[in-house]
């Protein structure tokens, strides 16, 4: 990381951690938008279609969405109509409450999800097939203890 961008000293190794977190971030975000533009669907959006599979069947408001997204500082209402537009989610009218609209993944957009997802999980083990399972194991614990 340190050549990639010009830097060859940092404060202390938490400022080293935290910015090769950032640097290692951008790294994937990039694979992955890279991996998605065939399907022409955004990093966003695609974690939007895998929340509304994950659902099976059940419709989930604007604001569930929100809250089960990884990166949260998403416009999810945009995306969503984006979605909508390429008829990837359906939106419909609560019939108990008319304020409310409800979220379903249509089948174009779980056919196109599944193509995706296969795409997604064979470029990202490749990206980090140089960890073994016991170091994949080990960073996820550490992320897991940064992340509580």
């Amino acid at each position: 990381m340190e050549n990639a961008i010009k830097q060859e000293k940092f404060k202390d190794e938490w400022i080293r951690v935290a910015v090769n977190m950032y640097y290692t971030q951008s790294q994937l975000q990039y694979a992955s938008h890279t991996c998605l533009k065939p399907f022409d669907i955004s990093v966003q959006q695609f974690n939007i279609l895998r929340i509304l599979r994950g659902q099976r069947d059940k419709a989930l408001t604007v604001s569930e969405i929100t809250d089960r997204m990884i990166d949260k500082m998403s416009n999810a209402s945009r995306l969503i109509e984006k979605l909508r537009r390429k008829r990837l989610v359906v939106r419909t009218e609560d019939q108990y409450d008319r304020r409310r609209v409800n979220i379903t993944i249509s089948k174009e957009g779980l056919l196109l999800l599944n193509e995706a997802s296969e795409a997604m999980e064979k470029h990202l083990t490749e990206k980090l097939a140089g960890l073994s399972k016991i170091e994949a194991n080990q960073l996820n614990v550490l992320l897991d203890k940064i992340n509580t």
